[in-house]
């Protein structure tokens, strides 16, 4: 059967996360249902990353084998076709080898989390930012955020129901950007690694955001990372600033 994969873009907020539920809203819920109008009888889909409830895409991957050899821009475009009104896109598909998988032949994932420092609520961005009223300094993130990075026990940053089978994790990138907004300042969190623990990166980020608003040190990420604690984290931030934006492979079939 012939294997395809789809880069999709979603808004997570409607839906109770990736992965399917029988009485909720999911986003491969959705997207298996617009293949079904295309061959009724499509196996079940698999993805790069099982997003959370509220977490957004820009760079999800998934793949699906089809009955037919469909071009991938007709593919693409029945899809899209069909997917509406959900908030959810195919902005490329690529035929690839029945070897390749979303999941297991991935190598990185990127991820991006925006925080939004600004009194005045949200309006056109609410549900896609995390919204804090205070300043924050940029600096002292990035200087805490260097403590994370490399080959550590994760355990701190880690949810209690994760399921991972070990707490260490190569972390590649936690950069920290920001820039002036017309009545406020945005942060961005880019967070690099083959692979992550459950909440780790909203983790990440509620223990920088106590960084950059004056309650924690620099140095105080270190000692809680090498603390081993989850107690010891800081505030896990809300879902709707995260977003998958890449997922990486040996050969990336959308290359070209």
């Amino acid at each position: 059967m012939p294997r395809f994969a789809l880069k999709l873009e979603y808004d997570g907020a409607p839906f109770s996360g990736w992965q399917r539920q029988a009485d909720r809203p999911s986003v491969q819920g959705a997207v298996e249902a617009a293949l079904a109008r295309l061959e009724p009888d499509l196996a079940a889909i698999a993805a790069a990353g099982r997003t959370d409830a509220g977490v957004h895409a820009i760079g999800q991957v998934v793949h699906c084998d089809m009955a037919k050899d469909w071009n991938p821009f007709r593919l693409s475009e029945a899809l899209n076709f069909h997917l509406k009104p959900a908030p959810v896109a195919v902005v490329q598909a690529a035929a690839v080898p029945e070897t390749f998988h979303a999941r297991f032949s991935a190598v990185e994932r990127q991820y991006l989390f925006r925080l939004v420092s600004r009194r005045a609520p949200m309006v056109l961005e609410r549900g896609k930012v995390w919204q804090v009223p205070h300043p924050l300094a940029l600096e002292p993130m990035q200087q805490a955020a260097r403590h994370l990075l490399g080959r550590h026990d994760f355990t701190t940053f880690r949810a209690s129901l994760c399921q991972a089978a070990s707490p260490i994790k190569t972390l590649d990138e936690l950069r920290v950007e920001s820039f002036d907004l017309p009545h406020g300042r945005e942060f961005r969190f880019h967070v690099r690694a083959r692979s992550f623990l459950h909440n780790q990166v909203r983790s990440f980020v509620g223990t920088l955001e106590r960084v950059g608003a004056g309650a924690w040190q620099p140095e105080d990420v270190k000692t809680v990372l090498e603390a081993r604690d989850r107690a010891a984290c800081g505030p896990v931030c809300p879902p709707q600033g995260l977003y998958l934006a890449r997922v990486g492979y040996r050969d990336d079939p959308f290359a070209a």
